[in-house]
């Protein structure tokens, strides 16, 4: 997986960026089998933290964040772009915590490209995230939930939660 930080200019000396967050990866999938996975909400609470997740993924609906036992919303976002099984783009807050829900919602991006061979390259872009340095900090958790759905993918078995 490569993740590069910094604002558009890749990786810096100071650590990760407050404006941008870029992370590719490559899975064995199709775009279907890959978009399936980000959308579908019984396959996202298997990489994303048991997040449970509503939305009808039509430009201008909410995506519904929820805790695994449904008793906290997480976020409460909205779907800016939706082209399956290519491109989704949608608001980002953590309501979770207080601090962050303070902050300036940003921007997730999920980019899905087939490549010759049978799987595609994904490329999350997490930005807007100059005025929200605490939600930038705490994204960078990226890594490990996108390497759980490529686990999930290719093997139907998502990673050990972290300790």
């Amino acid at each position: 997986m490569t993740t590069t930080a910094g604002p558009s200019t890749g990786p810096t000396e100071a650590g990760p960026s407050t404006t941008t967050q870029v992370y590719e990866l490559y899975i064995r999938a199709t775009p279907d089998v890959l978009w399936d996975a980000i959308t579908n909400p019984q396959v996202v609470a298997r990489f994303f933290h048991g997040a449970q997740v509503e939305s009808t993924y039509e430009v201008g609906a909410k995506l519904r964040s929820l805790s695994p036992d449904r008793s906290q919303v997480w976020g409460d976002n909205t779907i800016l772009e939706c082209d399956p099984p290519r491109r989704l783009v949608h608001t980002w807050r953590s309501l979770y915590d207080p601090a962050l829900a303070a902050e300036p919602e940003s921007r997730v991006t999920w980019e899905i490209t087939a490549q010759p061979g049978g799987f595609c390259k994904l490329t999350l872009v997490h930005d807007r995230l100059d005025a929200s340095p605490g939600t930038a900090a705490n994204v960078t958790g990226w890594s490990y939930i996108l390497s759980s759905l490529k686990t999930v993918v290719e093997t139907g078995e998502p990673l050990p939660p972290m300790a």
